[in-house]
C-alpha cells in the first residue's frame, strides 16, 4: 500500500505515524502547504519506528489546488484529508479523478452530504469514498452501528420491521445514544479545556445545527442546548449536551428503526456555561464588524483567543459511551483512553487519527469491499475494526443488561 496523507497538523501527523507502523504498507507520503512543519512531523515519525516502519515521505501540497492534489494522489492507493473540512469536498473530486481511495476527518455535515454525492462516481471509478472518519462522527458511529445491529438481530422477525401503535410508529430501537468529549486530564480553571484539534472544527461544532431523530423523525436543532449531567466513574460531574457533525448520516441511516439519536459533547460545568455565553453574546458569528482598526468578524477574533488561551500540552483524556436502548434492553460501548507518554501522543490524536488510517487502510486492502459513498454505521465492519484499535492500545469495552 502507498498511502498519502494531506495534512501535517496534529491528526495528519498521528494518521501517518500509525500508517508507517502497519503491516502491508510500503510507503507514507505526508503531504502539506508547509513543508518544514511536513519534515517535522516525519522526522518525528521516523526516529518513532526507526528502520522497522515503512517509508516516509514529504511533499508541497496546496490543499485548495485540485489539479495539484490530483496529480499527487496518482501514485497513492489511498488519501486522507487531514485539513479543515471546507477542503474535502475538493479532494474527494480529486481522488475519483485519480482513482484514489479517500476518507476524511469530517467536521460539517454539508460538506459530507456533498461528498456522498459524488458516490456514483466514485463507484463507477472504483474509488471509496469514506467521509467523518476520526472519533465521533467515526468511531462511535461505527460501534453504534454495531449496537442497532446487535438489537436488530435479538428481535423477533416479526418486530424488526417499524409497526403502527394507535396510528402512530414506534421504532423497535428505543435510542442510540452518543457521549463523547476530548478533555484535559488534570482541568484548570476558569476554562477548563484545552484545545485538542482544529480551532475551526471545535468553533463549527458550537454554531452549526445538530441532526437528531425525535420521536423517529429528522430534526434540525440549536446548538448547545439540553444540557444534562454525564458521570463516568473517577471523574467529576460533567455536562453533555448538543453540538453538532457528531450524527453525521446515522439521523438518515435509522430513521425508522430507531426513536431517538443524539450525539452529545461532554465538558465540564464551568466551560459549558462560558461557551454558551459567547454563542448567546454573538462571538462565534461571521458576519464582519467595522472597527477603527478595520473590519473583522466575532469567529475571527475568537478563533484567534482560543488558540492564544485554549493551547497546552498537558495530558489529555477522551471519554466515550455508545449506548442502544430497546425497552429495558440496554447495550453500550465505553472507552476511556489517555495520553500516551511512551509515543508522546495525545489521546484524541490516537482516538481520531488511528480510526481514521485504519478504514483507509481496510478501504486499500479491500477488508472494506464496498465502492462509493462510506456510511461508517453501515459500511464499516465492527469486528475487524475493534480488532484493529484494540491492537493499537485503544481499549473499548461492551456492556449489556436487561436481557
Amino acid at each position: 500500500m502507498k498511502l498519502l496523507v494531506i495534512g501535517a497538523g496534529m491528526m495528519g501527523s498521528a494518521a501517518a505515524f500509525d500508517m508507517a507502523r502497519s503491516r502491508g504498507v510500503e510507503s507514507v507520503t505526508l503531504a502539506d502547504a508547509d513543508i518544514e512543519r511536513a519534515q517535522e512531523a516525519t522526522r518525528f515519525i521516523l526516529k518513532s519506528h526507526g528502520t522497522k516502519g515503512a517509508a516516509v515521505r514529504v511533499a508541497g501540497l496546496d490543499a485548495a489546488d485540485e489539479a495539484e492534489a490530483a496529480a499527487l494522489m496518482r501514485g497513492h492507493d489511498a488519501t486522507l484529508s487531514a485539513v479543515p473540512y471546507f477542503f474535502n469536498v475538493g479532494l474527494a473530486r480529486a481522488a475519483i479523478g485519480a482513482g484514489c481511495h479517500f476518507a476524511d476527518l469530517g467536521g460539517n455535515n454539508t460538506v459530507v452530504r456533498k461528498t456522498l454525492a459524488m458516490s456514483a462516481e466514485a463507484e463507477k471509478n472504483g474509488v471509496g469514498l469514506a467521509p467523518d472518519c476520526g472519533l465521533s462522527p467515526g468511531m462511535a458511529s461505527i460501534l453504534a452501528g454495531d449496537l442497532v445491529r446487535r438489537l436488530r438481530a435479538e428481535q423477533p422477525r416479526q418486530s424488526r420491521t417499524v409497526k403502527p401503535i394507535r396510528g402512530k410508529h414506534k421504532p423497535p430501537i428505543d435510542a442510540l445514544k452518543l457521549y463523547v468529549g476530548g478533555l484535559p486530564k488534570a482541568p484548570r480553571p476558569p476554562f477548563e479545556y484545552q484545545l485538542v484539534f482544529s480551532v475551526e472544527g471545535l468553533i463549527n461544532e458550537y454554531v452549526e445545527p445538530a441532526r437528531v431523530l425525535k420521536g423517529g423523525k429528522l430534526v434540525e436543532i440549536e446548538p448547545l442546548t439540553e444540557p444534562e449531567e454525564f458521570r463516568m466513574h473517577g471523574f467529576r460531574p460533567m455536562v453533555a449536551f448538543h453540538t453538532s457533525g457528531g450524527t453525521s448520516t446515522m439521523p438518515e441511516s435509522f430513521q425508522g428503526e430507531v426513536g431517538e439519536c443524539f450525539e452529545k459533547t461532554l465538558r465540564y460545568p464551568d466551560h459549558f456555561k462560558l461557551i454558551r455565553g459567547l454563542y448567546d453574546l454573538g462571538f462565534f458569528s461571521n458576519e464582519k464588524r467595522r472597527l477603527r482598526s478595520g473590519e473583522v468578524s466575532p469567529r475571527e477574533l475568537t478563533s484567534h483567543l482560543f488558540l492564544e488561551k485554549l493551547c497546552g500540552d498537558e495530558p489529555d483524556v477522551t471519554l466515550m459511551r455508545i449506548e442502544a436502548h430497546a425497552g429495558k434492553r440496554v447495550l453500550s460501548y465505553t472507552m476511556v483512553d489517555y495520553y500516551d507518554r511512551r509515543t508522546a501522543l495525545t489521546s484524541m490524536m490516537r482516538t481520531t487519527a488511528w480510526p481514521a488510517s485504519v478504514v483507509l487502510q481496510m478501504l486499500t486492502t479491500g477488508d472494506l469491499a464496498k465502492r462509493g459513498g462510506i456510511r461508517q454505521e453501515l459500511d464499516v465492519p465492527a469486528d475487524l475494526f475493534l480488532k484493529e484499535i484494540s491492537r493499537r492500545g485503544v481499549k473499548i469495552r461492551f456492556a449489556q443488561s436487561g436481557r
